[in-house]
């Protein structure tokens, strides 16, 4: 079954979206997608160490979209460590995996969202959508008291 878009535009050029994903092939279309529909700026990393620090570090980061199954530090750990140092950043937990238990697992680590791949795109933009409009304030309130308390 094809997975029909919607012709719901979004423009988040303003944005920025770590995208964790250590598959290239998946990566590169996920890129394509989200750059080409969105025009959002994609950062890539490979593994779940590289989205630790570069989600705790980058403070132009808006929203996450995070793999599970990655080298080094899986998904969930990535999240929870993430999500300790920003909790106001939405993270979207994207898994091959729909076990039983999976998506429970995936908000016991603190993720916002989750979809299941082969990914819904208009379920995936409607989540981010949500989380870019309710998250970008508390980014900006969050990231101005850190810098007024340094």
């Amino acid at each position: 079954m094809q997975n029909k878009i919607t012709n719901i535009m979004y423009d988040w050029q303003n944005y920025n979206v770590l995208l964790v994903e250590d598959d290239e092939m998946s990566f590169k279309y996920m890129d394509m997608i989200l750059s080409r529909r969105t025009g959002i700026n994609v950062i890539h990393a490979k593994n779940g160490q590289e989205a630790i620090d570069l989600g705790n570090e980058n403070d132009s980061l808006d929203i996450v979209l995070m793999d599970l199954q990655l080298p080094d530090v899986d998904g969930y750990r990535a999240t929870k460590i993430i999500k300790a140092v920003k909790p106001y950043l939405p993270i979207i937990i994207q898994t091959a995996n729909s076990w039983n238990d999976e998506k429970e697992r995936c908000f016991s680590a603190g993720c916002d969202g989750y979809v299941t791949k082969p990914i819904n795109l208009n379920s995936l933009f409607a989540q981010m959508d949500s989380f870019l409009r309710q998250y970008a304030p508390l980014k900006k309130r969050n990231i101005t008291a850190d810098h007024n308390n340094s």
